[in-house]
Parts: C-alpha cells; structure tokens; sequence
C-alpha cells in the first residue's frame, strides 16, 4: 500500500488535527466521514444532469471524508475509548462510504458504468478479504497495492482532474466520454481510476488470501473454542455466518 508507507510521517499532523476533536465520541466523527462519502456520491450523481464542474467539491467531499476517517480512529485512541463496537461501526460506515461514492460515479456519466461496479467489487473483496482474517483467529489484514487511503487519495486526486479537464483550457474535452483518446477509443480518468481498483484490488486478494491462507493451522481439529467437533457454534449458527 503506497499510503500506508507514509503513515509514520503523517502521524504528528494527524496527531495536530485531531487535538480539536479530543472532546468528540470517534463514533460521532465515523458519522461525518459516512455523510462527506455520501454526499460526495450524490453529487457524482448530480454531475449528470449539472456538468463536472460539481467534480471539485466530490474531490473535497471525499478527501474531507478520508480524513475524518482516520480521525476517529486517532481520538479513539488518545482518549482511551477504542472499543470493538467502535472499530466494528466503523467497519460498516466505510463500507457504506465505498458504495455510495463507487455508485454515484458509476451513474454520473462520466464513467464506464460497468468498470465502476467491477471496480466496487473489487474493493468490497479487498476490505472483505482484510477482516476475514480476524474471523479466522489471526490478525487484521493490510498488504497489498490498494489500502483504503490509497483509494480516498486516488478517487479526490480523478475527480479533481476531471472538473480541471471541464475548465475551457485549450485541452478542453468536447464530450465526457472522450476526454483522452487512446487507439481510438475514449476515456476518462475516472476509468483509469477503475480500471485501477479492478486489477490493483485483484492483486491485492490474492495476496492478502494467500498470506491468511499459510498462516492458518492445517490440523482440521484447531477451531475455535466455541465451535463442538460436529460443525456447529454454541450459538446455534454454523460457525461461517455467525
């Protein structure tokens, strides 16, 4: 993840930028990055119909978002309220976050629509992939080329180029669809984006199911303490959708 490598670096500033928010409940502020994401998303939506100059404040929307998200986190921390509650909402509201900017590009016609839902998928496998270690008894799951920063960074920096490409400079594109020309066909950079997220995020499964896959005990008899040798929790659910 190129993100993760510069999070060492970004720890003072983000340290810096959570000190006004010490007094807030974290679950308050994973709301407000929930809401930036879906506002973002409708406003994607609204490119259809208004044009792309909407794409400059989808970019803000979905940085200020990113950035909210990694302070709920930090004021969690420092502030001793980190629970499993928290980080399990947190979880949800991404989730929700990823869907409602994936779907708002995908119906702002500025974006292959299929490549857009693939590109969803895609980093629903990711991040599915990222927790489902933890379901299995290990350690959270983080490698891979497509971290959710990378993501959040990637999107605001195409969005923004995108209403940069709408301004009347002497490359102005004359339909959306074909804002760069490659063998001739037409694309944009929101595309690229896509196109991005469905190999990146690919790879990144793979990766990440792999290194699950060999760290877990190959004895069939090394379950969960919960689980009785007939396949079945304690809590009446097999143990996979409990």
């Amino acid at each position: 993840m190129v993100a993760e490598g510069y999070r060492g670096r970004a720890a003072p500033y983000l340290a810096r930028l959570a000190n006004p928010f010490l007094s807030w409940d974290p679950a308050r502020i994973s709301a407000l990055s929930l809401l930036a994401s879906v506002g973002a998303g409708v406003l994607a939506l609204l490119a259809r119909w208004e044009g792309p100059l909407l794409f400059l404040p989808v970019a803000v929307l979905i940085f200020t978002g990113g950035v909210f998200d990694a302070l709920d986190g930090e004021v969690a921390r420092r502030t001793k309220r980190a629970s499993l509650r928290g980080d399990f909402l947190d979880h949800v509201y991404d989730r929700y976050a990823d869907v409602a900017i994936l779907l708002g590009l995908a119906a702002s016609g500025f974006v292959n629509p299929v490549l857009a839902l693939l590109g969803l998928v895609s980093l629903l496998l990711v991040s599915y992939l990222g927790t489902q270690a933890q379901a299995v008894g290990g350690g959270r799951a983080y490698g891979g080329f497509l971290g959710r920063a990378d993501r959040l960074l990637l999107l605001t920096a195409v969005t923004f180029l995108e209403f940069d490409l709408s301004l009347p400079w002497p490359w102005a594109p004359t339909a959306p669809l074909e804002r760069i020309q490659l063998a001739g066909v037409g694309f944009t950079v929101i595309d690229l984006a896509m196109v991005y997220f469905l190999v990146a995020g690919q790879l990144t499964v793979l990766l990440r199911a792999r290194g699950i896959y060999a760290g877990l005990p190959p004895a069939p008899d090394l379950l969960p303490p919960d689980v009785p040798s007939g396949g079945e929790s304690s809590t009446g659910l097999p143990p996979r959708i409990r």
